[in-house]
């Protein structure tokens, strides 16, 4: 149960870190793309680490203490 626990406050903290991460990260390359810097591969990885928060995150469910 205590491992449970701990690893549902560790994937669900990840899970959001990711998000906000990717979140940033794909703003920033809009930005890049506005200015007419290389942003597609920049884009790509901030999209790749958006949705493994949100998998991560959503997944943290099955281990929430209850």
């Amino acid at each position: 149960m205590v491992a449970d626990k701990k690893r549902w406050l560790l994937q669900a903290t990840a899970g959001l870190v990711l998000i906000g991460a990717g979140l940033s990260m794909a703003i920033d390359a809009g930005m890049q793309k506005q200015n007419g810097q290389a942003w597609i591969a920049y884009g790509t990885m901030a999209l790749v680490i958006f949705n493994s928060g949100i998998c991560l995150a959503i997944d943290a469910a099955r281990y929430r203490p209850r």
